[in-house]
């Protein structure tokens, strides 16, 4: 439900297309949601069939239609519903931590380290990408939106200083 929730909540900022959601998508909530652009494409006709958005079709010279998806007054309750709703227990999957628990096994120092390089290097690029997001203020939607980005970049930061204290420990 929460992609559901998210790309309701994106649309009901503006009325875009799939890739245009998409590309909103990897600027706004990647660093705390992913999706790829069939699960994109997929929640979105889920939820035109369910009521919940609209599509309207807007001609264009010479290119592909633009099919712009807009939210209806049911999908503004869905979204409603979902933001007013508990909050779930969520327990995080996290495939690195479960290869870090278990590379010991191997007994193998190379590849404990090419392990961590590797998550390090993925950290530092996400990092990156989300210093390079625009953080802006304004009203209590616009600073609450750009709360989420900060708390990504932390999250990154924390690891890397994690990533750190563990190689000097090893």
């Amino acid at each position: 439900m929460a992609l559901d929730a998210l790309i309701l909540g994106l649309l009901d900022l503006k009325p875009m297309t799939g890739y245009d959601l998409k590309k909103t998508f990897d600027g706004t909530v990647a660093h705390f949601w992913s999706a790829d652009q069939a699960q994109i494409y997929r929640t979105l006709a889920r939820l035109e069939r369910d009521g919940l958005v609209d599509v309207r079709v807007i001609p264009q010279p010479g290119k592909p239609d633009r099919r712009e998806h807009r939210l209806t007054d049911e999908g503004r309750a869905s979204l409603t519903a979902w933001l007013r709703s508990p909050l779930p227990d969520d327990r995080p999957r996290e495939p690195f931590l479960g290869r870090l628990f278990l590379v010991g096994r191997e007994n193998d120092p190379e590849l404990v380290r090419v392990l961590l390089a590797e998550r390090r290097d993925a950290a530092l690029r996400l990092l990156a990408t989300l210093e390079g997001i625009p953080v802006h203020d304004g009203d209590l939607a616009t600073r609450l939106r750009s709360a989420t980005l900060r708390n990504g970049i932390r999250e990154v930061q924390a690891e890397l200083t994690w990533l750190d204290e563990l190689e000097a420990a090893l």
